[in-house]
């Protein structure tokens, strides 16, 4: 059942949907223009970027000046907004329908709920989405709402086990551990020969799925109707975590800033092992342990005791809100920096996976990193198809950092989660 709207979000929608209606010159968002005469199209678009402000957007900038040498006659006003402070900015301009940009990169789980409550616009039809069937089907499938497109996929990505290749020789061990107990395993072998840390679990919330995949579970039960979060297979994923930072095969991470605490020390030798993602290899590349770019490997992320090894689709869409003045230089504008080539230049560059399949050409696939990951996109475990999705983050941060940093009893904060999801977030479903 689809949760209700409140009556200032109902108010918001409204006002934004008139502003739409009227805006352009009485264009009503059709994309006709755009269509049949793109380079007649006129006026400014704004962009929220939401990737690394210093490893990615450099990349995406280039695109942007790309774009405005195509479209002369087209503006287009770059802002990065910060990740973490991105989903609630949007939300706060788009409700009161004040200095929401035209164009927003989402995250995949966010783009659900922004649909839901009005805040996106329709794109199935558009030009915004060209060439539909040249996705891969879970980018496609996270960027849909109720039958409706509401995103165009530019990135996705999937995490996996970073390793050190030269600790790994050095602690005699010859290939990367398949499973939680083998990480604990290898991290002792390599804290007793080589002195550096084992592996590094970051406290964002985020990064927790792959130890409820492990136990064949999830956050939610989307189809039962059921949170998931704090049941007897959840409980056990987490207190894996929590056993490797107790015994030290992973150093408990700094309560703030944590991800990237640890990913420093990894890119500088002083870790071996780090679950991340592909955004990561480029800073990654630029720490002193990893001149020679060789000495990382990666694989697919250690299974549970269930012996299922899962981690989470992601990536980021480009959406267009609903109350946008220019709709036919909005669409121009995301299919512009969605096209398999530019997707396949930025992968080049920063390592991102495009979410094209015509995107993954010989020169993409031919770096091993990009080459795992690809391979790891066919396993890995969807997302819930929800709109609360991107909200359900927020709670189970506060309680998996207290976790991981051992002032909070696993069962305490995933209690505390479940209790909160259901109060607020999640008022039609049990609790399991």
């Amino acid at each position: 059942m689809r949760r209700g709207i409140s009556v200032a979000a109902l108010v918001g929608v409204l006002a934004l949907t008139a502003t739409a209606c009227g805006s352009d010159g009485g264009d009503g968002g059709d994309g006709s223009k755009a269509a049949d005469d793109p380079g007649s199209v006129s006026g400014k678009v704004t962009w929220w970027d939401t990737s690394d402000a210093t490893n990615e957007a450099p990349a995406f900038k280039k695109l942007v000046a790309a774009f405005e040498e195509k479209y002369p006659k087209i503006e287009v006003e770059y802002v990065n907004v910060p990740f973490d402070q991105a989903q609630q900015k949007f939300k706060t301009a788009a409700s009161t329908g004040k200095g929401a940009p035209d164009v927003l990169r989402s995250d995949v789980g966010w783009t659900p709920g922004f649909a839901q409550l009005g805040y996106l616009k329709d794109l199935t039809g558009t030009p915004a989405l060209d060439k539909s069937s040249d996705f891969l089907e879970g980018p496609l499938k996270n960027a849909a709402y109720q039958g409706k497109t509401y995103g165009v996929p530019q990135v996705t990505d999937t995490l996996g086990l970073l390793y050190n290749k030269e600790l790994f020789a050095k602690a005699g061990i010859d290939k990367p551990p398949a499973d939680w107990k083998a990480v604990k395993e290898a991290a002792e072998k390599i804290k007793d020969k080589t002195g550096a840390a084992g592996i590094g679990l970051s406290p964002d919330s985020y990064y927790s799925l792959p130890f409820l995949y492990g136990e064949k579970s999830d956050m939610v039960d989307a189809g039962q109707k059921k949170i998931t979060i704090a049941n007897a297979a959840s409980l056990k994923g987490i207190e894996t975590a929590v056993d490797l930072v107790k015994s030290g095969a992973a150093p408990k991470p700094a309560g703030t800033d944590g991800y990237n605490a640890l990913k420093t020390d990894f890119k500088n030798g002083k870790l071996a092992m780090l679950i991340d993602g592909p955004w990561a290899t480029k800073e990654i590349f630029g720490g002193d342990a990893y001149k020679a770019k060789e000495n990382l490997g990666i694989a697919a992320v250690p299974a549970g005791s269930t012996g299922t090894a899962g981690a989470p689709v992601g990536g980021h869409n480009l959406v267009v809100y609903a109350g946008s003045r220019n709709f036919d230089a909005s669409y121009l504008f995301t299919r512009f920096m969605t096209e398999a080539a530019q997707q396949e230049a930025v992968s080049k560059e920063i390592g991102v996976l495009p979410t094209r399949k015509s995107a993954y050409s010989q020169a993409v696939l031919a770096d091993p990193v990009r080459s795992a990951y690809y391979g790891a996109l066919s396993k890995a475990h969807p997302r819930p198809p929800i709109p609360q999705g991107g909200d359900l983050f927020t709670d189970w941060l506060q309680h998996y950092t207290k976790i991981l940093t051992l002032k909070e009893e696993p069962k305490d904060g995933l209690d505390a989660t479940a209790k909160a999801w259901k109060s607020a977030l999640l008022k039609d479903y049990s609790v399991e």
